[in-house]
């Protein structure tokens, strides 16, 4: 398939391709970037909630997967001064839904 002209790539560890699957996959999987998105999913929270939530992540670590939740564009900035999740961020959050469902018949 021919690359689409103006479409932007990410940097993807492990592959070439950048293909967003992989892409989507490698930001997942970076320390702290899925309990964020989960945290988020109820409403938004200051970098103080965020942390707390997150058992006391380190800030340097929370701003960075911030930064990329960001850029990515499943996280925004509100303007009271809270991260929330944007639109594409709670369809993400949505399709953890069913995960999320059999861990808590799993943990039974």
């Amino acid at each position: 398939m021919a690359k689409q002209a103006g479409m932007a790539t990410r940097s993807v560890r492990g592959s070439r391709t950048g293909r967003p699957i992989m892409a989507l996959l490698d930001l997942l999987g970076r320390r702290w970037a899925l309990r964020i998105l989960w945290e988020l999913r109820g409403e938004p929270l200051t970098s103080r909630a965020l942390r707390s939530a997150c058992d006391e992540a380190s800030p340097t670590v929370l701003q960075a997967r911030l930064t990329e939740l960001r850029e990515a564009g499943f996280v925004e900035l509100g303007d009271g001064g809270g991260y929330g999740l944007t639109p594409l961020g709670r369809e993400l959050c949505e399709t953890f839904m069913p995960l999320h469902r059999l861990a808590e018949r799993w943990k039974r």
